[in-house]
């Protein structure tokens, strides 16, 4: 897992090109007037899913990770809680090729406040459980930028 903000992403030249490429679709899109949908950066080698949705409880939410992808969580409006922990943490459930999405059950060891500007990049080794809210429930726009590792 790295946390960053789009401020910082210059500092770290040592990103893969991919990852790279996901900071610069940022830089030089206007997310914010993006329609909720999917977007073809490089094919089904990199691609993102902008999503708006309403911020719930924890108790409301499920863990999930991925094999085939790196996600890269991109806040443009709003802000949530995301927890976090490793895989191997947890327990794992069912795996589901097709989505590219494992289920898991267990608890968190840790967790981010993604915020305006902020990215999460999570690896295969990631859980993550998106979509808490902060204080109150809020409608969030997020983009969700998928790099293929495998």
């Amino acid at each position: 897992m790295i946390f960053l903000n789009i401020d910082q992403v210059k500092r770290y030249d040592f990103f893969k090109d991919d990852i790279k490429t996901c900071f610069e679709y940022v830089t030089n899109n206007d997310l914010c007037n993006l329609k909720t949908g999917k977007y073809n950066i490089k094919g089904e080698d990199i691609f993102v899913n902008i999503v708006e949705y309403n911020t719930v409880s924890k108790e409301e939410r499920f863990w999930e990770a991925h094999r085939d992808y790196i996600d890269i969580h991109f806040m443009i409006k709003g802000k949530e809680i995301i927890n976090l922990n490793f895989i191997s943490n947890l327990k794992s459930k069912e795996y589901k090729k097709e989505e590219d999405f494992l289920s898991l059950e267990g608890e968190n060891s840790s967790f981010v406040t993604l915020s305006e500007n902020d990215f999460l990049i999570c690896y295969p080794e990631d859980a993550h459980m998106t979509a808490i809210k902060v204080d109150d429930s809020e409608l969030i726009k997020k983009a969700i930028f998928k790099v293929k590792i495998v």
